[in-house]
């Protein structure tokens, strides 16, 4: 029979993992990577369940690509692949390329669709990119040159916006999606966003946006997205009547997200609370607003989640009878993102809340997804 530390070894090194993230991935303690670490040295013996649950972890891929789908996409700053997501669960939608530069990113964008992202796309020829119908992109948003005077496509040069627009120049795909931030309108006093309009309107699509919070369409989290979608008029007709989804806006619940049994590790000490409760009273005292905030399972929603939210959880703090509050779980923080619980995270607890921070509601991509689909469905020139 063959030994247990044995096992172990060789599941964490198929899954490509460290010792801390297994510990993170089955839910082991803080220090669980020493745990891991003794097992493996036979210095101890893990319990049934835990064996179990190390032996148990998927190593199937949950997301596989839809060969035969009727449409090909691309997927920039791909992240963890939340935007492929909501469009592969529309069942007509198949990604042909990727691109992602984070290395934890790219672990679990593996994990859960089997392919590794190309790296960095200010590196990639556009020409190299395979044709496709659908370009998804969450860029990052940053300032374009005061110097430009055109308003155009040569103004968003030395930005990543630039290489969402040079690849549409060269691949002309009938629609794109692309995702960021609310303040993008106002953003440089709105003249950032008036460089990507133009330059999109240029390069002959017709362009809508609206804005969307996450708990309209089922996640319980105040997140407000703007959400970009444009349609080639040489590919598409009546590219101007395009309708955004109507948000449901469904009764939302913190506490349908929440975990049973969570372990303690994820309630902050007493140290990092006096911290936060001295931060909010000496705010207070100026006449500002920030500080921690405490939600409960009959909260309707929670504020939005971070990238920087594993530094002290201060924007979503569970309360918890007769304890300091708690961080919600890397679980909890996929399920308020509206990832499915098939939905693998493969990394620590640390690299966990940066990418669910930086990633995207699939629930509401899921329903622009498939507005997109069925427009194009009606409205694709053969």
């Amino acid at each position: 029979m063959t030994k247990a530390s044995t096992l172990i070894k060789e599941k964490r090194k198929r899954l490509n993992m460290t010792q801390k993230e297994l510990a993170d991935a089955i839910g082991l303690s803080k220090f669980g990577d020493r745990t891991v670490r003794r097992w493996e040295n036979e210095e101890c013996e893990p319990s049934k369940l835990e064996l179990k649950a190390i032996l148990d972890f998927p190593e199937d891929v949950p997301f596989q690509n839809k060969k035969d789908a009727k449409y090909k996409m691309i997927d920039l700053f791909a992240g963890i692949g939340g935007t492929r997501l909501g469009f592969h669960q529309t069942g007509q939608v198949q990604n042909v390329f990727s691109s992602e530069w984070n290395k934890f990113s790219q672990k679990t964008y593996y994990a859960n669709f089997g392919e590794h992202p190309e790296g960095d796309i200010t590196q990639i020829d556009e020409n190299n990119i395979p044709d496709h119908d659908i370009l998804v992109a969450g860029f990052p948003c940053q300032a374009f040159s005061q110097a430009g005077k055109k308003l155009g496509f040569e103004d968003t040069r030395g930005t990543l916006f630039f290489d969402v627009a040079r690849i549409l120049k060269a691949k002309k795909p009938a629609a794109f999606l692309l995702e960021n931030v609310k303040n993008l309108k106002t953003h440089d006093h709105g003249r950032t966003f008036k460089v990507i309009m133009n330059t999109l309107n240029s390069l002959n699509y017709s362009v809508h946006y609206t804005l969307f919070k996450a708990r309209d369409f089922g996640a319980p989290q105040n997140r407000e997205r703007i959400y970009i979608v444009g349609f080639n008029k040489d590919k598409v007709k009546f590219a101007d009547n395009f309708a955004f989804p109507l948000a449901p806006k469904p009764k939302t619940r913190v506490g349908d997200i929440l975990e049973d049994h969570v372990d303690d590790k994820y309630t902050i000490s007493d140290k990092l609370w006096a911290g936060h409760q001295r931060r909010k009273r000496e705010n207070k005292a100026k006449g500002k607003g920030f500080g921690y905030t405490l939600f409960n399972e009959d909260s309707p929603y929670t504020n939005t989640i971070s990238a920087r939210y594993y530094k002290d959880g201060s924007e979503i703090l569970i309360e918890q009878k007769d304890k300091n509050p708690r961080k919600v779980t890397p679980r909890e923080a996929a399920r308020l993102q509206g990832f499915p619980e098939n939905f693998i995270i493969p990394v620590s607890d640390t690299q966990a809340y940066k990418q669910f921070g930086n990633s995207v509601c699939v629930l509401t991509i899921h329903a622009i997804a498939e507005s997109i689909v069925d427009f194009l469905d009606t409205n694709l020139r053969q």
